[in-house]
């Protein structure tokens, strides 16, 4: 079997319409139907059958579908074998990063990339957790950093650093206490981001065993309209120590670490199971690594009196957005 007609074939049962194919694949739609025409003579077999909505596999399509889609990815894992034997691999590269991430990762990663792998495409794409998660599964991305992710058995994921968490308030309003305890997380005002924010919904299960419920004044999206809101004594909010740094350069806003007992956000590495390994991917997973490490050794240690001392956050700093 030709391996592009089986390539064709599976583009067209993924679109249901020959159009959309022949537009993905950049060939007229004759041509793309006469490539499944020569496919179905040589199996002997109809795979296609049109419908009022476009076109489906028939029987011998679906039996076809699953044993075409697993021939191709061995053709593509003996093509990135290939790619990972040049002096210079080439191809293209998919990260994701939440916001907060990508801007302090994203320069040190592209000029790693340029340096190491001048000739691969990188590409970095920002998003909440939520949809680099789907990303992942979904095959776009190779890899990338999420704020505790829900467990997939579709995903490899590997805890690269643990962000304690702090209750942010106003540095002009009551003074807070060096450590607050997380089920008096309900006692205080506060502005948190609505769901599906990861911190949100860590925040949602951390209270959960208590038999308590987070009631926010009110849920903003913006990291930056969060925090002016803080600043202005309106309310409380909570934040990772990554966070909580970049807001750590003056004197208007105070932290409380909320605990005893430890409550951390993680900032996981994931990778697809199913995507092969590269030395490009294998690469980029290190740097990943590297570049968190670093994070954590740039992070003051808050605590104490300094957990209590008022900071101020330079314009323009990163902020909430997981």
């Amino acid at each position: 079997m030709d391996i592009q007609r089986l390539d064709y074939f599976v583009r067209v049962c993924e679109a249901g319409s020959f159009t959309r194919a022949a537009a993905e694949v950049g060939l007229s739609q004759p041509s793309l139907s006469r490539q499944i025409a020569l496919l179905e003579l040589e199996l002997g077999q109809r795979l296609l059958e049109r419908t009022g909505r476009g076109v489906a596999p028939t029987e011998a399509g679906q039996a076809l579908l699953p044993h075409a889609r697993a021939m191709l990815d061995l053709a593509q894992q003996a093509r990135n074998q290939l790619v990972d034997l040049q002096a210079q691999p080439t191809g293209r590269l998919d990260i994701g990063l939440p916001p907060r991430l990508a801007r302090s990762l994203t320069l040190p990663l592209v000029q790693f990339f340029r340096k190491e792998f001048p000739r691969v495409a990188l590409s970095v794409q920002e998003g909440l957790t939520i949809h680099l998660r789907e990303w992942l599964i979904a095959g776009r991305l190779d890899a990338a950093l999420l704020f505790d992710p829900p467990a997939s058995p579709q995903l490899a994921c590997e805890v690269l650093l643990r962000e304690p968490l702090f209750l942010v308030a106003a540095g002009s309003g009551p003074r807070l206490p060096a450590r607050v305890r997380a089920r008096t997380l309900v006692d205080h005002p506060l502005i948190l981001p609505p769901e599906p924010n990861a911190l949100r919904v860590l925040l949602d299960t951390v209270m959960k065993p208590y038999g308590l419920f987070l009631q926010p004044i009110v849920e903003i999206g913006s990291a930056q309209t969060l925090m002016t809101l803080v600043r202005r004594g309106i309310g409380h909010t909570v934040l990772p120590q990554g966070a909580l740094a970049a807001y750590a350069a003056g004197g208007d806003i105070q932290a409380s670490r909320i605990g005893p007992a430890p409550i951390s956000s993680c900032i996981v590495l994931a990778t697809p199971i199913a995507r092969p390994s590269t030395r490009v991917t294998r690469a980029a997973i290190q740097i990943l690594r590297q570049l968190a490490e670093a994070s954590r050794a740039d992070q003051p240690a808050l605590s104490g009196e300094k957990q209590n001392k008022a900071v101020r956050t330079a314009a323009g700093a990163p902020g909430l957005n997981q």
